[in-house]
């Protein structure tokens, strides 16, 4: 905590804040109270103003708060303030530091002078560091203020004493031999106060005798540095005879150089009361050194913080930069692995219909399906980490899901940890992303475990929580709180702070990230709730998971029927660039019955479609070389907007800037799946109608485009 010097006519100095919006005056007093300073909340600018004072140990406003204000009062009092006075201010901004990256800081540099800039959001040791570097440098200028007083009063009483004293003071310039006197100096060797004096008429004035003993001390003290001190004769211009004492010093420059010699002539109660001034003297410049090397102290430890704040944000540039790699090498992996599970997935399913009276075969087959289907799962939890894949947010039945991991959970936790669960009944389902939840479940249960290396108790619970007004760090209503609490070694309140920040971890060297809290973390906030933890050490930790309740049931879970037959032959037009891929989904299409034309981009698929060739429907993949599926299905729709499109695509949500709504199918997909679509395809199309000679099951894509009686764009578009 820095200390608050004594400050003399002056009450405790206070922070003075204007922070209107939201809770930032709340925030900023709080810090400022941890820094140990006390504060003033002005209600609006204008009580701002009028409680500057020299008491303000600094000023706390927000960017947003004064950009348009206007600003006279303020500017008036900082350009009145005196001179050792520069009050600090600090302004919290929410787009860039100072003028260099935000112009509208400019006019705020201008109004205050001495102002920071503090970009929001920031962390709460930012602005304490801030608050407590601003309040030193008002304390420097107390301390600057008390010494320029001192000095005021130190010539004061100089003056004074020189008056009472009947003190003659004079100074000689050792480079240019000038000599400057005051009148009392004049007075003592017999001189008017208007009358000019040189150094050659004060040595005329020395009695003969006397002289030579002046001028070889003058040289000593020269040559030496030696205190000039001598009691001599003065003729005055009268003629009549005076005793002078007269004493001095030498005073050199910080390098040892002779520059003036200073000094009083006076009786012998005048010599004491000069060699007092002496010291003086010397007190101040000795004070004005220490301060010079203050000063000095106090640049070069700012530049080695500055040094290492910018280490600080290159490191974490570098973080940044690292995991962003990493997400888009993990995305770009899982993409390619996704189209391999398809085309493993599609073989198998149509393998498994050949083999059908074979019983082993049959098994050997639904083996791989498994398998094949738990990489897809593991391509959308790879997809998502990599955040191409958005949040799946329905009801959730949190107590089934916990008890449908049960046996997942105790083989994670291994034999020495015992694992209690206080799931109620009749709990309202929660809104989350089931598959992330899982995960997140599974974490915090690992985590657990870590935190009892000798065995202990892992308990799960759940219950409803109702929050009103602000006093948590999520919004009002109803929420269901997943809570896993261990018996652990628990944690410090230092390390508890730091727990979810990004690649912070207490496990050893390669045995974690850092980023399991982080992402749980992440996740509560996407799904508009929060994980708190609690922590005692040697008592275990407790993580609350905060989500939000909802009304809505949760969907059920129905039997996979087998593939819809459709109800006529269609001809479809299928696009993927992936040879591999475009064979199995049209062996799947032959298989269902279908009529199948393959093109293997969308230019070749759109040269098929202005050839004149009638298709029913068209499945095109999202991504593919030259021009993506979006693409494609804008360009067939500007031919025939009535064309059923189906788009293809591993990714939950398209690019931005895909400016199209079409219906999806996730890949990979199995035969029922596309049948299921192909079927909701054609069945949401416009009727078509019906032509002499024309098959009844075919689409409205077989109306020639001049046909006014339907819409542009049709209702069944379906984007796979």
């Amino acid at each position: 905590m820095v200390g608050i010097a004594a400050i003399p006519n002056s009450g405790k100095p206070k922070a003075l804040i204007y922070a209107p919006a939201g809770r930032d005056a709340w925030v900023a007093i709080s810090l400022i109270e941890e820094a140990g300073l006390a504060s003033i909340a002005a209600a609006d600018l204008s009580m701002f103003a009028s409680s500057l004072s020299d008491d303000i140990a600094f000023g706390v406003l927000t960017e947003e708060a004064v950009r348009s204000s206007d600003l006279k009062a303020i500017a008036a009092w900082v350009s009145a303030q005196p001179s050792w006075s520069d009050l600090p201010f600090i302004v919290l901004t929410t787009r860039g530091g100072g003028p260099e990256r935000n112009p509208g800081a400019a006019r705020l540099s201008e109004v205050l002078g001495n102002v920071t800039f503090l970009e929001r959001p920031f962390h709460a040791t930012s602005f304490i560091s801030v608050a407590r570097t601003a309040l030193k440098g008002r304390q420097r200028q107390y301390e600057a203020r008390a010494q320029l007083e001192a000095l005021s009063e130190g010539e004061r009483r100089l003056q004074t004493a020189l008056a009472a004293g009947r003190l003659g003071a004079w100074e000689l310039e050792l480079s240019s031999m000038a000599l400057s006197v005051s009148a009392t100096c004049k007075a003592i060797f017999g001189r008017d106060p208007d009358d000019e004096v040189t150094y050659d008429d004060l040595i005329a004035s020395i009695h003969p005798e006397d002289r030579n003993l002046v001028q070889a001390s003058l040289r000593q003290t020269i040559d030496t540095g030696r205190d000039y001190s001598i009691e001599h004769r003065t003729i005055w211009p009268d003629g009549s005879l005076h005793w002078t004492e007269v004493h001095a010093q030498l005073y050199a420059d910080r390098y040892g150089s002779a520059k003036k010699l200073v000094g009083v002539c006076s009786d012998t109660t005048a010599r004491k009361t000069a060699e007092e001034n002496l010291r003086r003297l010397n007190e101040n410049l000795e004070e004005r050194v220490r301060e010079r090397t203050r000063e000095v102290n106090a640049a070069h430890q700012t530049l080695i913080e500055e040094v290492a704040q910018r280490e600080r944000a290159e490191e974490q540039l570098r973080q940044s930069q690292k995991m962003e790699a990493i997400g888009q090498l993990t995305g770009g992996v899982a993409h390619d692995f996704n189209n391999l599970l398809m085309v493993v997935l599609g073989n198998l399913e149509l393998l498994g219909k050949h083999v059908a009276g074979d019983a082993k075969a049959t098994r050997l087959v639904e083996g791989a399906l498994q398998g094949a289907r738990r990489g897809a799962a593991l391509t959308q939890r790879l997809l998502a980490f990599a955040r191409q894949q958005d949040l799946q947010v329905k009801p959730v039945d949190l107590a089934e899901l916990v008890f449908g991991m049960n046996d997942l959970l105790r083989r994670s936790v291994g034999p020495s940890v015992s694992i209690e669960t206080m799931l109620p009944a009749a709990l309202p389902p929660a809104l989350a992303d089931a598959n992330q939840l899982e995960l997140a479940l599974l974490n915090l249960a690992v985590n657990a475990r870590d935190a009892m290396p000798e065995g202990g108790t892992l308990c799960i619970s759940l219950r409803e929580e109702q929050v009103i007004g602000n006093d948590r760090d999520v919004r009002e209503g109803s929420y269901l709180v997943l809570a896993v609490a261990d018996s652990g070694i628990g944690m410090d309140a230092d390390t508890l702070k730091k727990a979810v920040d990004p690649f912070f971890s207490t496990k050893e060297l390669g045995k974690g990230t850092g980023l399991g809290l982080s992402m749980i973390h992440g996740l509560a906030i996407q799904l508009n709730g929060a994980l708190v933890l609690k922590s005692d050490v040697g008592v275990g930790t407790t993580a609350e998971l905060w989500l939000p309740a909802t009304g809505l049931r949760p969907e059920r879970p129905v039997d996979e029927l087998p593939a819809p037959q459709a109800a006529s032959r269609l001809r479809i037009l299928l696009v993927d660039d992936d040879a591999l891929i475009a064979m199995s989904s049209v062996d799947m299409l032959e298989d269902l019955g279908h009529e199948v034309v393959e093109a293997n981009s969308g230019s070749e698929a759109l040269e098929l479609i202005r050839s004149g060739e009638h298709f029913d429907l068209m499945i095109t993949d999202y991504s593919m070389p030259g021009m993506t599926g979006a693409q494609l299905a804008q360009s067939a729709r500007g031919l025939y907007p009535h064309l059923p499109i189906v788009l293809a695509t591993g990714y939950a949500d398209l690019p931005a800037g895909t400016d199209i709504d079409l219906p999806r199918l996730a890949k990979p997909y199995n035969q029922t799946q596309l049948a299921k679509e192909i079927t909701k395809a054609m069945a949401s199309a416009a009727p078509p109608i019906l032509r002499p000679g024309r098959n009844a099951g075919a689409s409205g894509a077989n109306l020639s485009k001049a046909d006014d009686s339907r819409d542009e764009i049709g209702d069944g578009a379906c984007v796979v």
